[in-house]
């Protein structure tokens, strides 16, 4: 079966064919289209689908830099190696709140690799939707996940790809998933069209999803 396809728009939005699976922040099923359009400047009315906003806020979908160095680091424990891209973060919290023995942004370096059994930091890892974790045992990298091809829409953040959707000419991160990553949609992400966060710092609202 043919992967999904998601195409940027210039100064618009996500194109996104061949979708099967677009669910909310509560795990419900929206509609979906063989082509449809997902905002990706943060002003569209009828969130997540395109209203057109983008021509008339000053949307720009260029990747503005700024942000962490795209650059993957190596965090070597006795029984695992836990691989970072600081710059594909897009800080859902799901490490540092699930296991701050491991992943605790105060300390330096903030990952601990012996900090928990294998089996938790694995948990851990593969909860990140970013793709900027991922790690390794024995020398063999693990860092795509099975599963059907779907976005969800976060709340209030961003739309999280999994499944192995095509993003058709994007750059992608050193390290970083095809199989799952982040894509902003708040329009205020440095590193478009990945989400790095900036949902926060903006005050990004869906009261819809």
């Amino acid at each position: 079966m043919a992967k999904p396809v998601i195409e940027l728009r210039p100064d618009g939005p996500y194109v996104v064919k061949g979708l099967e699976r677009l669910t909310n922040s509560k795990g419900d099923s929206l509609p979906v289209k063989p082509v449809m359009a997902l905002c990706r400047c943060g002003g569209s009315a009828n969130k997540p689908f395109c209203d057109g906003t983008h021509a008339k806020n000053g949307f720009s979908g260029a990747r503005l830099g700024g942000g962490p160095k795209d650059r993957r680091r190596d965090h070597v424990g006795k029984r695992i190696t836990i691989h970072d891209n600081r710059a594909l973060c897009a800080h859902a919290g799901h490490c540092t709140e699930g296991l701050a023995a491991v992943f605790n942004s105060e300390r330096r370096p903030w990952i601990d690799a012996d900090g928990a059994t294998v089996a938790e930091i694995i948990v851990a890892v593969r909860r990140c939707p970013s793709g900027a974790l991922s790690y390794s045992i024995d020398g063999i990298e693990h860092r795509d996940q099975a599963g059907e091809a779907a976005i969800a829409v976060t709340k209030d953040g961003p739309y999280a790809v999994t499944g192995g959707a095509e993003l058709v000419e994007v750059a992608m991160g050193e390290g970083a998933s095809r199989e799952h990553f982040t894509l902003c949609r708040c329009g205020a992400s440095k590193n478009k069209p990945f989400c790095d966060g900036s949902h926060w710092d903006a005050g990004f609202r869906d009261e819809r999803n």
